[in-house]
């Protein structure tokens, strides 16, 4: 038996219940972290509310915040629900998801390994938890990052990033594994960009405290 996070993201987060059943008949623990992306963007859009980036990263005020929040506890809701008596919804902020703020974003921090009774409460009794990534403050954080820090912190096997796409892809190819170091070097001199940069931060961290991680068909390894 295995425990692993699934990470799901806004844009597939209504196709992986089938995934999560087939982690769990095969008989491993399952926590399932997910994201909105898709959702929030839609909701600011529908609101009105500007988009502000600092240095490529989204400046959250306290609109924005109750719009990342609203839209992640509604797609953590609606995939619980898809899952049944299998799951339960836990939403970050309420279970005391860590994070260290990070001032220069407004409300966003850093997710932190942490090990939340509520999460370990529910696999000792059987279930998944499906955690809606917000951290204590509220604060706004990002999903991929807080599947890695919460695997690190529950003592995970393996976080698994369910996405659209294939893997990572250097020139054109997916790649079946590429080591933190190498990624590093790739991210520092911005080879990648897009949704794969933040997944692929967090993979490193991830890997580097000794847990697995796979995006799409690629596994980032220490």
């Amino acid at each position: 038996m295995a425990r692993v996070v699934l990470k799901v993201g806004g844009r597939v987060a209504g196709e992986s219940a089938c995934l999560v059943r087939e982690r769990v008949a095969a008989g491993d623990e399952v926590v399932v972290v997910h994201g909105a992306g898709p959702q929030i963007t839609a909701e600011l859009e529908a609101q009105g509310i500007g988009v502000r980036f600092v240095r490529g990263r989204r400046f959250t005020d306290a609109a924005t915040l109750s719009v990342v929040r609203g839209s992640l506890v509604a797609v953590g809701a609606e995939l619980a629900a898809e899952l049944g008596s299998l799951a339960v919804q836990l939403v970050g902020d309420e279970i005391g998801l860590e994070g260290r703020p990070v001032p220069e974003l407004g409300l966003v921090a850093e997710p932190l390994p942490c090990r939340p009774d509520a999460v370990l409460g529910a696999l000792a009794r059987g279930l998944v938890p499906v955690v809606t990534p917000i951290a204590v403050g509220p604060l706004n954080v990002n999903a991929d990052e807080a599947a890695t820090a919460l695997a690190a912190g529950i003592d995970a096997d393996r976080v698994v990033f369910v996405t659209d796409v294939s893997g990572v892809y250097l020139e054109g190819v997916v790649l079946p594994v590429i080591h933190a170091d190498r990624a590093t070097e790739l991210l520092d001199a911005e080879v990648f960009d897009g949704g794969i940069v933040p997944k692929l931060m967090a993979a490193v961290r991830a890997a580097r405290l000794g847990v697995t991680v796979e995006i799409g068909e690629t596994a980032v390894v220490a």
